[in-house]
């Protein structure tokens, strides 16, 4: 077709020829135009930009326009479109869609063709990201940073792989409010209080609507107060609720339970497995670590491992992760597993880029800004814990706020929640009184009201209110539950 032959002939003078094929691009669009149910058979997802030509893109794109209004699309419906298109004149005027039609052949291949079209514009994108690799590499001025190029090549080829390209992050209104409305949907089927992952926790969820995808959520307390085995709770039950959603045959994006990894930079990973098992089989962490169990005991515990061998929670305990590693191995696992959910356990454990290392507060800047920028080129929450500062100790009221963040306030920014962890009878144990006393007597009262009990403080959240979840924790089993009653939030935050 002399047509085609224009179209290609416009980019032969290119210095190295990029792959395409203009020839399966007008064979594709005449099969669309032949029937338009073709475009209903096709199960990759094209984009105008997957296409070569600018001309093929912008006829695709008026045929997904009038397809979404439920309107016949022919040559004829599309000819208004393209009068006064400058290359469709150069090839003969809209008489050249009635032209795309003239080979009925097209409709024989489409699927190919489509695949086709779809792995050449990925080809393309492999090409530049080459090129910008090349290019930078070559650069050699004092200001070259030979492991942020490495980290970004990493990031592009990710994309790439994804089928992305360097299309992926422009959405029109028409995407991102569709999304939206799914949310909504899906929190509204769950019975009004889960649009995200679950962590687990009806009062949790409620107040929160779960973990909501591109959010990085900070888990912050002092030693002691249990947010280790909070996130492992979140983990765990996250990952069971995607088991049993698939046992259910809930869809995937429709379920609210999601494949984990879990960075543990402070615990290995045999010691995070042992507290799942002492969660589940209801035995005593201390107890499972010093071998201080009945047979019966270890029975249950066999028993509870069975049935956790297919749990989808994959845990990294490699020590002193740089945030470029991490980030490096998160993409790693959600192109292998599709992992839903990142833990990261602790913040202040990851190191930065070496050009941070000279100064901490620099560093932990990076390192929080990393994670949030991880969360959003995933699309995954990441729930990342947090050392507080020992300001909290000096003070009468040991409750922390945002303030006692340790190192940087960077990490209040970057975060779209900000969670504390608060056990006020852990406290309270330490001023245990002399037995006898009357002071002992209000003290006994006092510990018995608010033993077990902890508080999640929720000081930041972009998508709601701020406020407090009361929750039961047993700490012989390190586990975080609802409490009986159903008050779940405290009336001092709004």
């Amino acid at each position: 077709m002399a047509e085609l032959i224009r179209l290609a002939a416009a980019n032969e003078a290119e210095p190295q020829r990029l792959p395409r094929n203009i020839e399966a691009e007008a064979a594709f669009l005449g099969a669309i135009l032949i029937d338009n149910r073709v475009i209903e058979d096709v199960s990759i997802k094209l984009q105008p930009d997957h296409f070569f030509e600018p001309l093929h893109g912008r006829i695709f794109e008026q045929i997904l326009r009038l397809i979404d209004r439920n309107m016949l699309v022919t040559p004829v419906t599309l000819k208004p479109f393209f009068e006064a298109d400058e290359s469709m004149r150069e090839v003969g005027g809209p008489g050249y869609l009635i032209k795309l039609t003239a080979d009925g052949a097209g409709l024989i291949g489409a699927r190919d063709f489509a695949q086709q079209i779809y792995d050449l514009a990925l080809l393309r994108e492999l090409v530049t990201v080459g090129r910008t690799l090349v290019d930078n590499a070559l650069d050699t001025s004092e200001s070259v940073d030979p492991k942020g190029q490495i980290e970004a090549a990493e990031s592009a080829l990710y994309k790439v792989a994804e089928g992305e390209g360097e299309t992926g992050s422009i959405k029109s209104f028409l995407t991102a409010s569709t999304e939206a409305i799914r949310n909504v949907e899906k929190a509204l089927n769950s019975g009004g209080s889960l649009s995200g992952i679950t962590t687990g926790l009806n009062s949790i969820n409620t107040k929160c609507g779960g973990l909501h995808n591109s959010d990085l959520v900070i888990l912050a307390g002092r030693p002691g107060m249990g947010k280790t085995s909070l996130a492992t709770n979140i983990a765990f039950n996250a990952a069971r609720r995607w088991i049993r959603e698939r046992e259910d045959g809930i869809e995937e994006s429709k379920g609210s339970g999601a494949k984990v990894a879990f960075f543990s930079l402070e615990m290995s990973a045999d010691q995070l497995a042992t507290r799942i098992l002492a969660e589940q089989s209801g035995i005593s962490s201390e107890l499972l670590r010093m071998g201080k169990i009945s047979r019966d005991d270890f029975r249950e515990l066999s028993r509870a491992s069975r049935e956790l061998q297919e749990l989808p929670l994959y845990i990294d305990d490699t020590p002193a992760l740089t945030i470029a590693a991490l980030r490096t191995r998160a993409r790693r696992l959600q192109r292998r597993h599709g992992i839903g959910l990142i833990v990261v356990d602790y913040l202040q454990l990851l190191q930065g880029s070496s050009r941070a290392n000279d100064n901490r507060v620099n560093e932990i800047s990076e390192i929080s800004r990393g994670l949030k920028t991880l969360a959003k080129e995933l699309s995954i929450p990441v729930i990342a814990l947090s050392q507080l500062s020992r300001a909290v100790e000096q003070r009468e009221d040991k409750t922390p706020m945002l303030s006692d963040l340790r190192e940087s306030g960077s990490i209040e920014q970057d975060a779209d929640m900000v969670w504390f962890v608060y056990r006020e009878d852990y406290y309270e144990l330490m001023k245990k009184p002399d037995e006898g006393t009357p002071a002992f007597e209000a003290w006994n009262e006092k510990m018995e009201r608010i033993h077990g009990v902890a508080e999640l403080i929720i000081s930041k959240q972009r998508h709601g209110s701020t406020g407090r979840v009361r929750m039961k924790f047993e700490a012989k089993i390190t586990r975080f539950s609802d409490l009986a009653d159903d008050q779940y939030t405290d009336a001092r935050y709004d």
